[in-house]
Order: C-alpha cells, then structure tokens, then sequence
C-alpha cells in the first residue's frame, strides 16, 4: 500500500496583483455553456464528464458540492483528471493578454462557442482552460519520461509477475484520474480537507489519496498570489509535475526530494517565471526568493564553489532540508539533465520507479543506494563526475548579471 503523504506548497512573486471578486455564475452550474451538454461536442472538447464523478475519498462530486455548499464548483474531467474549479470571472491584464488569447484560440478549436478575444473569463472558461493546462502538463510529463498511455496496464491490475511493472492503472500507472480543486478561500480548503482527510493545513496539500488509488492537490486562491491566473496556472503545473512524477508507475514509495522538487521548479519555470512555487514540511517555513532570474544565482553559486553537491541533496530526508540554494540547484540540476541527455534522464527516472521486490511488491529497501547505481548505470556519472558536469555547464550557459 502507498505511503500517505503531506506536503504542502507556497507560492511566492514580486507582487500581488489584484483579480475580479468570485461572482456568481448565471448559467447552470450542471450545464456547461460551452459543451452544452453533447456527447459529439465533449468529446471533441477530451471532456468525459461534468460530474456526478468520484472524488475525494472518494465520494460523489454532489456531495463535494454540499460540503462546500457556498462555492459554485464547475467539475471537468478528462483523459487524466477530476478538476473541481469554484472560483470567480477573471478579468484577462494586458500583460497576459497573448499567451491568455493563444490559449483561448486552441479551446476554441474544438468549442466553437469560445471567444479567442474574450476580455473577462467567466468560470465555466477557466474550468476548460484548466483542464487544457492540466492536460498540457501531463503530455510534457509524458515527453520528459518518454512513455505513452498504452503502456501502462488497465485500472486496479493486479500484476502477475510477467513483463515490466507499471503500476496498477491506465494514469501513468495510477488507477484513479489525478484530482485538482480549487476553491475561493482558505475556510473551503480546510472545511474539504478537514472532512476528506482529517488534515489542518491552511496552504496547498497534495495528498495520496489511497481509497481511490490517486494523487490530488487542493488549493485556495486567497493564498499569496493565486489570484492571478498566471500564478495560478504555474502554481498547478508545479504541483500537478510533482504529482505525476511521484505516480509513475505507481506511488508506492517516495521519489528523492531533489527530483521532485526540480521537476516541479522546471515544469513552473516553462510557463512563467514572474511566480514561482516552494515546498514546505508540515509547520515548516519553506525558503523563498521573489527572484524571477534564477540563472545568475545558480552561476554565482557554482563560480564560488558553493553550488550543492549531488550526495548533499540525496541527504535531505524533508522538504524542510530545502535551502533557496537548494531550490535554484534542484531546478537548474532537472533542466540540465532534460537539455543535454533527455533519453538517459528518461531511461533513469524509469528504471527509480516501479522497483519490486523478491515478492513481487513495489519496494525500495535504501534508496540513496539505488539511487547511486542506477545514476551511475543510465546517466554514467558517479557523483563527483556528475557535479563537475554540472557546474561546467552552468557556466558556459548561465549569463552572470
């Protein structure tokens, strides 16, 4: 059985920009404007359903809606998530304008209905926008571990010993869909997650979700700068890489802090870098920066002979051993890798996951060790070797400033 997991994320950025109070939504919170309710359409749209789906622990999605009976939730779900989206219109800034519209021009592709031009983003918008993010993330988590959906095996398989392990179902060898909520503010999340879980926490929690067998993050957008749809959207591709790397073939033990971690920064960081997201510990404070240009400060780090070793990072136990420096080496560590030997990087994340046991059962007895040798076998560096690379070519292709 999976171990059961608390993390939770803060969402740091130069500065809080203002967005649209939530507002009630006209239309018919089981209606969808945009799909209108045709088969031939939501399936042109990759949406399977609106509800009434599973969800949390899990429970039918009506009853998520009269837990948090003061949200308006529009639910979506697609090839590989239950999203529940509660908060309010968005008004589209200047600034984000471009990549917003393109966005928009790619939904509207397959919902006629939407505006490419659209200036105000009503709900049921942003639950399709999400959807699409979502969705994004997944195949760029599908392209970096270089797998396909048909290689992982049917829901709630139990293996037979035979072939590779893959975990137990279709979703990167999870059996559930991954889940996403986002609601309005801090009393939604803890009111959810108090009566999902049993849990406490006031920021972003990702959680394995065992009864469902699926990984889920909640979050609310009162918390930093989750009001603003960029943060928003990086703040959900970082949590959702974290999720997606820890379920491939299936979460039955922890993956190294420092992949995690450096999965999560590069996925957020190829959206945007005005915000930027960092882990915590349960009650811990995590370490952060408003530093958009993380570069130089990975250059500086290693011209000083400061930069973190990679036996140094294998050492951390809790998100808490994250240091700032830590998280710029982390990040800067999963790009080199993904840049310069993207099927090697591959070939290791699969060979550190769905490792079984002499019973057949998903298990890892050291895993600093086996995490040793299999960087040593698919990247072929010892970790000497490996930080001297590394170093090498942050400064040939960091710029100092």
């Amino acid at each position: 059985m999976s171990p059961t997991r608390f993390s939770t994320a803060l969402l740091v950025a130069g500065a809080l920009l203002p967005a649209l109070a939530p507002a009630q939504n006209k239309n018919d919170p089981d209606q969808c404007p945009y799909c209108k309710g045709d088969p031939e359409q939501m399936k042109r749209a990759g949406v399977v359903s609106h509800g009434d789906f599973d969800f949390g622990k899990p429970e039918k999605t009506k009853k998520i809606d009269a837990l948090l009976a003061t949200c308006d939730i529009k639910w979506i779900e697609t090839a590989h998530f239950e999203i529940g989206f509660a908060l309010g219109a968005y008004k589209v800034k200047q600034e984000d304008k471009e990549k917003i519209r393109g966005e928009l021009a790619r939904l509207a592709e397959v919902l006629p209905s939407v505006d490419p031009k659209e200036k105000i983003l009503e709900p049921w918008l942003r639950a399709h926008m999400f959807a699409q993010r979502a969705e994004d993330v997944y195949k760029r988590m599908q392209a970096i571990l270089q797998v396909k959906d048909e290689q992982f095996p049917p829901p709630n398989t139990i293996w037979d010993r035979t072939g590779k392990y893959m975990g137990t179902g279709p979703h990167l060898g999870q059996s559930g869909k991954y889940e996403i909520l986002i609601v309005p503010s801090e009393a939604n999340l803890t009111t959810y997650l108090q009566g999902q879980f049993g849990l406490l926490t006031k920021k972003t929690q990702r959680w394995n979700v065992t009864s469902a067998d699926t990984l889920s993050v909640t979050m609310h957008c009162a918390e930093d700068n989750l009001r603003d749809d960029l943060g928003l959207h990086g703040h959900v591709a970082f949590n959702l890489a974290i999720n997606l790397l820890d379920g491939f073939k299936h979460y039955s033990y922890d993956t190294p802090i420092w992949i995690r971690e450096g999965f999560g920064h590069f996925i957020e960081r190829e959206i945007e870098t005005k915000y930027n997201t960092f882990d915590s510990a349960e009650g811990g404070v995590a370490a952060t920066t408003r530093k958009e240009k993380w570069e130089p400060e990975v250059r500086k780090l290693v011209a000083a002979g400061k930069g973190p070793r990679m036996a140094e990072l294998m050492s951390m136990k809790e998100y808490s051993d994250l240091t700032l420096d830590r998280h710029y080496a982390t990040w800067s560590m999963v790009q080199f890798m993904v840049t310069t030997k993207p099927n090697e990087w591959a070939a290791f994340n699969g060979a550190l996951h769905g490792i079984t046991n002499k019973q057949g059962i998903p298990h890892v007895e050291n895993m600093p060790d086996v995490h040793r040798e299999l960087f040593k076998q698919h990247l072929g560096w010892a970790y000497p070797d490996f930080d001297r690379a590394w170093s090498e070519w942050v400064l040939a292709n960091y710029g100092a400033q």
